[in-house]
């Protein structure tokens, strides 16, 4: 019953959804362009302390060159080259992930937990919600999340709750992980890189940032739960989705297998922090690693070399509209190289941000990459497309490459949540049946608040030269 209502509003939700593929491609139209209009310049780099850094006082026009029609077209070609690293480093991770679901742990995990909880609905949100949270921040889980719903809804209304606490408490708790992004693969650890900063750097702040966006979030949902079940009639339950709660909990208990295969993914996160802070491990390395513990799960789980490979496969093409995502960004890049109007625009966007502190410019990032975020709803394209001019661009208006990317994860996590261009968070309304006006209604106010926290944190980041550089 369930499943048949879902596909019917999975496929409703996917008519309303914006491509994402047609914004990029407008946007690489526009930078096509925009080569045959802006002035060609270029900077000086020069190597600082290991990384190419932009000499602010050396810049200057150079012979135009612009973007033919046909090398529009060439130019997505090689993006996907150039963000080839990136591409093959998310591929993998999605594949262990598919490996990691595939022995049945996480599943189980949920709803054993799940099950514990039934009977102690003021636990629920907290606990849930803060596994959903070490998720997105460790794990960058984003549309891996929308499988919980069907379990988590039901749920929360058999608890005298309603649909919209259901799905927050999936949706939210992920998006607080991915927003504060400690150990974030998509979206730190791409951006990060490009920046050249150290992968997983600043992790200290980002878990501050992490309990203050947990406890906000989670008193926002707890208290308006709490509402609900005093009055049910200011609950919303769905529309057109009608959930069966009798099955959703008991199925698959946690085994001793289970345990083991978790217990070895948390300590592959622990490997991984000593070795980006011992031996300074980069994209290679970490997918390495990531490689080695898909083969250890698989044979803790009893997978056997078939069910090994179909389901890293399978991880693996869960990731593919992101990396094609990320190759199209970086298409985009391309044509601003090759038109060589790049620097003209840094130039112009750091003379701007010149008049004004480098903490206000700090908070111009912010803002500018949460508007970005609406057309490029895509963690890792984002940072595909626009760390490469932030990181310069931090250099010349005084502003850390740290605090530049920290601008940008804030500003993606945050909105995943409201923007209807984010398509699993638009497949996730869909899924529990909330029509996107309402859910924007109701969150309003906590996405306000988390943009209010996520300002203040990059002012407050900046101010103190959040580094390492």
């Amino acid at each position: 019953m369930i499943g048949v209502q879902n596909d019917k509003v999975k496929a409703t939700g996917r008519k309303k959804a914006i491509n994402v593929f047609v914004l990029l491609f407008g946007v690489l139209l526009i930078a096509t362009i925009l080569t045959h209009i802006v002035p060609a310049g270029e900077y000086a780099r020069v190597d600082m302390d290991g990384r190419s850094v932009v000499d602010p006082h050396s810049f200057k026009q150079v012979e135009s060159s612009p973007v033919s029609f046909f090398q529009l077209f060439s130019a997505i070609h090689t993006g996907l080259v150039e963000a080839g690293d990136i591409i093959f480093f998310v591929f993998i991770i999605g594949g262990t992930f598919g490996v990691l679901t595939a022995t049945g742990a996480v599943d189980a995990f949920i709803r054993t937990l799940s099950k514990k909880l039934s009977n102690k609905e003021k636990w629920l949100i907290p606990i849930m919600m803060l596994f959903f949270a070490f998720a997105g921040a460790f794990t960058g889980m984003a549309e891996e999340s929308l499988a919980y719903i069907p379990m988590l809804v039901p749920l929360a209304v058999s608890l005298g709750f309603d649909v919209i606490t259901g799905t927050a408490i999936v949706l939210v708790g992920a998006s607080i992980g991915f927003t504060t992004a400690i150990m974030n693969p998509f979206t730190v650890g791409i951006a990060q890189g490009i920046a050249q900063l150290p992968i997983f750097s600043g992790i200290g702040y980002r878990i501050v940032l992490f309990v203050i966006m947990y406890v906000v979030s989670v008193a926002f949902i707890y208290r308006y739960a709490m509402k609900v079940k005093k009055n049910r009639s200011l609950g919303f339950y769905g529309e057109g989705v009608t959930y069966d709660v009798s099955q959703q909990i008991d199925e698959q208990p946690l085994s001793r297998t289970h345990k083991i295969v978790l217990t070895c993914f948390l300590l592959n996160f622990v490997v991984l922090i000593y070795g980006v802070l011992q031996f300074k491990w980069y994209i290679t390395e970490i997918s390495a690693l990531f490689v080695v513990l898909s083969i250890v799960i698989t044979l803790i789980g009893r997978l056997s070399a078939n069910q090994y490979i179909e389901a890293f496969m399978k991880g693996a093409a869960g990731m593919l509209a992101g990396c094609l995502i990320i190759g199209l960004s970086r298409a985009t890049l391309v044509v601003l190289n090759e038109g060589h109007i790049i620097d003209t625009l840094l130039f112009h966007a750091s003379s701007v941000l010149d008049e004004i502190p480098s903490t206000m410019s700090a908070g111009g990032m912010f803002i500018l990459q949460a508007m970005i975020h609406f057309i490029v709803p895509s963690g890792s394209g984002q940072a595909a497309l626009t760390m490469p001019i932030m990181a310069p661009l931090a250099d010349l208006v005084g502003v850390t490459r740290q605090t530049a990317v920290l601008s940008f994860s804030l500003a993606d996590g945050i909105g995943n949540i409201i923007f209807p261009t984010s398509g699993y968070f638009m497949a996730g309304l869909a899924l529990a049946g909330i029509p996107w006006s309402r859910w924007a209604k109701w969150i309003l106010p906590l996405i306000l608040t988390q943009f209010a926290i996520g300002l203040i944190a990059v002012l407050v980041a900046n101010l103190m030269h959040y580094g390492p550089f």
